[in-house]
């Protein structure tokens, strides 16, 4: 395959990639209310990595921002710094990535710098997509843990003693009571962190192809030998002459 072709595709594959994780990050449907069982169904919860909210059957929606650092659990601020670096390099490598495109001609910059700038652009969108799946996977983690001790607490099981570890982890969840299931904003993640890894492969193959291409274009020099003329013929004859003499 054409080493543009693959950088056009890696480019595009980052800028979806790198648009789906702003896209989670600021969305507040991380986890979501369980509403198996619960007799009152009008109150709609679910909470994101900035915002606690809750929408009404009539249409009102009310969220309570979390501020400040020390109020969360470690792994709650280890979700967000993992979106943030994700979404930093996902952008950081699309910028880049415009630089190094084939397509776009630059006198002063040379194609060997054009490949570099594009492996860098594939490794950025590699680690990004890393971050933004291990970030998604680290709460769903903990949302499953929340469910199966709620319950068991809802259902008379054991587990009562790590209900109130659960506070603060990921935003205020916690209690032991409600249920939280995934929200659409885990998978959006877990898409773009995926989109993004093959935009960062789909990069740096074409690299490789880059500078294949490159060498393939050396301005070799072809060795040719000088032609003799009819005068240079003479004197050499002449020259065998004299030494049979």
């Amino acid at each position: 395959m054409a080493p543009s072709v693959l950088q056009n595709g890696g480019f595009i594959l980052g800028l979806v990639g790198a648009a789906a994780l702003i896209a989670a990050t600021v969305m507040n449907q991380w986890s979501v209310k369980d509403r198996e069982g619960d007799v009152v169904t009008s109150v709609y919860t679910y909470k994101g990595l900035w915002q606690d909210c809750e929408t009404t059957s009539a249409g009102l929606t009310e969220c309570r921002p979390l501020y400040g650092l020390l109020g969360f659990s470690g792994v709650f601020q280890a979700v967000r710094a993992l979106m943030i670096v994700g979404v930093v390099l996902g952008v950081l490598a699309a910028v880049i990535s415009v630089f190094s495109l084939t397509c776009l001609t630059m006198n002063s910059m040379a194609d060997t710098t054009k490949a570099k700038m594009s492996l860098t652009a594939g490794i950025m969108f590699i680690i990004g997509g890393v971050c933004g799946i291990a970030g998604a996977s680290i709460y769903a983690n903990q949302i499953v843990a929340s469910f199966r001790i709620s319950s068991n607490l809802n259902y008379g099981g054991g587990g009562g003693g790590f209900g109130g570890n659960m506070q603060g982890g990921l935003g205020g969840m916690g209690g032991g009571m409600p249920r939280y299931t995934f929200g659409p904003a885990l998978f959006v993640a877990w898409i773009g962190g995926g989109v993004l890894l093959i935009g960062g492969v789909l990069k740096s193959l074409a690299f490789k192809g880059m500078l294949k291409d490159e060498r393939s274009h050396y301005p070799g020099v072809a060795y040719k030998p000088q032609s003799r003329t009819k005068t240079d013929q003479h004197s050499e004859d002449g020259r065998k002459d004299k030494d049979y003499v």
